[in-house]
């Protein structure tokens, strides 16, 4: 299985973060922070050629109770979102939750990694 899920989008990269934004919001889904990564680097007078934004999403219900079960899940905290562009391409993706947890093998948490990588999903498919 794939580890990311991402789809391209006809919007601009700055609508196309706007949309994410809406879109999570809208599935319970909160921007806890984001960064520029452009932005960053030119920061340190390095000219890094794409768009490239990391948003770091969180719904804390689920985050609660992912926790509560195996606090060492909080390595994969919180779900990241990136919004990039590259060779004029605009694209919305997120790693899935799925793959990540499966990682540490606490196979207690499939019900909820499911329910969660579904809405990210659910969230990347509206706002495209």
């Amino acid at each position: 299985m794939k580890l990311i899920y991402e789809k391209e989008t006809k919007k601009s990269f700055d609508e196309a973060i706007e949309s994410i934004i809406k879109c999570l919001k809208e599935n319970n889904f909160g921007v806890l922070w984001k960064l520029n990564f452009k932005e960053k680097l030119a920061e340190h007078s390095i000219d890094f050629p794409n768009n490239f934004m990391i948003l770091e999403v969180c719904n804390p219900q689920k985050a609660s109770q992912v926790l509560s079960k195996h606090i060492e899940v909080g390595y994969f905290l919180p779900c990241k979102m990136v919004v990039y562009e590259k060779d004029g391409r605009v694209k919305i993706g997120t790693a899935k939750p799925q793959q990540l947890l499966g990682m540490m093998e606490f196979n207690d948490l499939d019900p909820i990694a499911t329910e969660v990588e579904n809405i990210l999903i659910k969230a990347i498919d509206e706002a495209v």
